[in-house]
């Protein structure tokens, strides 16, 4: 197999006014879904998951905007579309997005085919499912590099996500991509100045304004510079998500805690014009918790900063 050509987004722009209409919807985490003039330049959400409030869903969204998040993402497919409306009305809590459900068990880079086959039928309910409460965007790990050669695995998601994209167009949900630890688009003994040229290539692989990123800041600062990755993947980021993680000790931490560089991944977001959701991704627990998780995340990048401050 080739390598992948990298379709930088000025590119994109180019394929005509389809695309570029196209295009224009997809940017909903950078640009229509942004806050306005004198608004936090980052809003805060987080994965149900987290959410260890006891209660009915309208219980847990209640504690989640009590505890200073705007938005909160849902496993898709696998809940009830009527009870998430509810609670979201009922609270003010936006679903700003959704989580695959199975993706990591049911994978698109499966050498078989017919897993790869329930891979798909998974993400085209995920992305009918995000739709239905409001939210336009879907985070999917594409696959494990476990399951083959890079090149096989590569192409086995291209082409099988692919086949989703007409899906997404429909009912207006980008299909993002998270930097995990799946064994792909970087080297797992690589060391630690590693680059997101793989992880970029891929995504523009698809050459579709419907699929982009969701980068986790701290995901990768084992393998390279968080920063030099928001760089690299520039407006191919369309949500955050954010955790701490310590080179010293190997591990995850608190947001606050380990020794990513705040400040540097800070001025990398500013200076690609980042403004729109960034997802707690952390161990979760009760109210206090959550009150405890947010504080984390207005330390680490200021995220109640006006979008005017952000040049």
């Amino acid at each position: 197999m080739n390598k992948p050509t990298l379709f930088p987004r000025r590119q994109i722009l180019q394929l005509g006014a389809a695309s570029v209409a196209g295009l224009a919807m997809m940017r909903t985490s950078a640009v229509d879904a942004a806050p306005a003039a004198g608004k936090p330049w980052l809003r805060k959400t987080l994965k149900i998951g987290m959410i260890g409030v006891k209660g009915s869903l309208a219980d847990k969204f209640a504690a989640a905007k009590e505890a200073g998040f705007e938005g909160v993402e849902l496993n898709a497919p696998g809940f009830n579309v009527e009870e998430a409306n509810a609670a979201a009305k009922a609270t003010g809590l936006i679903i700003d997005g959704t989580v695959g459900s199975d993706h990591w068990g049911v994978r698109h880079t499966d050498p078989d085919p017919e897993v790869r086959a329930k891979a798909l039928v998974s993400l085209r309910k995920g992305i009918e499912q995000t739709a239905a409460v409001g939210a336009d965007t879907m985070l999917l790990v594409p696959g494990r590099g476990s399951d083959g050669t890079a090149d096989e695995v590569f192409k086995r998601a291209l082409d099988n996500i692919s086949q989703a994209l007409p899906d997404a167009e429909k009912h207006g949900v980008s299909i993002l991509m998270e930097n995990v630890w799946n064994e792909m688009f970087y080297d797992v003994d690589g060391g630690t100045e590693q680059t997101a040229d793989a992880f970029a290539a891929f995504i523009d692989a698809f050459d579709s304004p419907w699929v982009g990123a969701q980068f986790d800041i701290g995901n990768h600062w084992r393998f390279g510079d968080p920063a030099g990755w928001v760089r690299t993947l520039d407006q191919r980021i369309k949500k955050l998500d954010i955790k701490g993680f310590s080179r010293e000790t190997g591990k995850f931490t608190k947001i606050t805690e380990g020794d990513i560089d705040w400040p540097s991944v800070k001025k990398a977001l500013r200076d690609i014009k980042f403004t729109g959701w960034l997802a707690a991704e952390v161990g979760g627990g009760d109210l206090e918790r959550l009150k405890e998780v947010s504080r984390n995340l207005d330390k680490a990048l200021q995220c109640s900063e006006s979008v005017p401050s952000v040049g």
